[in-house]
């Protein structure tokens, strides 16, 4: 009997362990993990990128929210349910490829966000064999350049039309003098040189750089190197966290007091609250969507902070928003989620949502669309905690972006 009751109490241990087990796969499937379950009728899409590190903010749960309003208002797509899928890539080609792999094997039909140059580009050349779609928010222009994809997308700014939009709003057609700051990896570098070309057919001379390693909490060797250069305007290239750190210290070493101008190439909307106004007045902003430009915009930018508790959208979560809509709205028109189908629909239909208008996708993936040149406010010019901008110009897409004639996708020479 004390055999039997030893074997029972076994047999109860091994069912609790096996019902507990069981919540937590049904807890992190409510959640959108990485891993998923076989595909049943639902349309599966994903949204890969940084859930932890300096890009959060701008991307992150946030691009999760944005991607889950755009199936809201897709509305009925083939009488089938959307699944958004969520994963953290860390920042690691490998944990993004393995990621996207797996999802693409068990039906998620496309990856959007990324917003990382070295996971993007790999995740683009796994879509292409798999026959998948990829839509991003990617800085180097290898994505849509030299390796260039059918099934690849680039929604929002990448190293041309930073450099375009910033460089030439900060010059103003005046020639000046750059130092550089610029991350050490591919986005940087990328757009470090399309910065050093445009400066330089301006008239305007580039006399240095220096690199730094992503996740820097103390910048003041590289502002003392920018300092030594003479240098009138200082050229931020990196991110997130990094730009509000080294905004502050540029402030504290006195660079505006020497005459030298610090000038973030990727300073975002959400980033301008978190830095303060007072370190953050004057400094320029290149962007596609902005809250005050229309009143479908201002009324997106209150939704989201609904979904988010409160927080202000960043651009690349507005662009998810519209590489989802845009997505869905392409299938529901092809009829199906076959690829092909849905690849020949998103080219061929114009890109509308709340910010964007009658935008065309170009044959490297490249979407034409307006981008804008803005400048942060002074605190006593602000009507309201939201009112960040002045927006001072805006660039055409064909402004904005590499011109065609530049470009070495092998896509877009065809259709020359």
């Amino acid at each position: 009997m004390r055999h039997a009751s030893s074997a029972s109490r076994l047999a109860s241990l091994r069912h609790a362990i096996k019902h507990r087990a069981a919540l937590l796969l049904l807890g992190l499937a409510g959640i959108g993990s990485a891993g998923a379950q076989a595909p049943g009728n639902e349309i599966r899409i994903g949204v890969l990128n940084d859930q932890s590190g300096v890009y959060s903010a701008a991307t992150g749960a946030g691009s999760v929210i944005a991607a889950k309003m755009a199936v809201e208002d897709a509305g009925n797509v083939l009488g089938r349910p959307v699944q958004v899928l969520a994963a953290d890539h860390q920042f690691k080609p490998d944990i993004g490829a393995s990621i996207a792999r797996r999802w693409y094997d068990e039906g998620v039909t496309a990856i959007f966000d990324l917003y990382h140059s070295g996971v993007g580009l790999v995740v683009q050349d796994i879509a292409k064999s798999k026959n998948r779609i990829v839509m991003a928010e990617i800085n180097s222009m290898l994505f849509t350049d030299e390796q260039c994809s059918p099934n690849g997308f680039s929604w929002g700014t990448d190293g041309y039309s930073l450099a375009t939009i910033v460089s030439k709003g900060v010059s103003q057609g005046e020639s000046t003098s750059w130092y550089f700051i610029t991350v050490d990896y591919t986005a940087g570098h990328s757009t470090e040189q399309e910065a050093r070309k445009v400066i330089e057919a301006g008239g305007s001379k580039v006399l240095g750089s220096v690199r730094f390693p992503a996740g820097t909490a103390d910048f003041s060797s590289f502002i003392l190197s920018a300092q030594s250069s003479k240098a009138k305007n200082i050229g931020f290239i990196g991110g997130g966290t990094d730009t509000l750190n080294i905004a502050k210290q540029a402030r504290e070493f006195g660079l505006a007091q020497m005459g030298q101008k610090f000038v973030p190439f990727s300073l975002g909307t959400i980033d301008v609250p978190a830095m303060g106004m007072d370190v953050a007045q004057g400094l320029p902003v290149a962007l596609s969507y902005y809250w005050s430009l229309s009143p479908q915009a201002e009324a997106w930018k209150e939704r989201f902070k609904k979904a988010s508790g409160g927080k202000l959208p960043s651009d690349q979560q507005a662009d998810v928003y519209s590489e989802v809509f845009h997505y869905l709205k392409a299938v529901k028109a092809a009829g199906t989620t076959d690829t092909s189908a849905v690849l020949a629909k998103m080219r061929e239909l114009p890109v509308e949502d709340f910010f964007t208008h009658g935008a065309k996708i170009r044959a490297d993936g490249r979407l034409m669309r307006n981008m804008y040149y803005g400048v942060v406010k002074a605190p006593a010019s602000m009507r309201n905690p939201d009112d960040l901008l002045e927006v001072v110009k805006t660039f055409s897409g064909e402004e904005a972006f590499l011109p065609a004639a530049q470009s070495k996708c092998p896509l877009l020479v065809q259709k020359k």
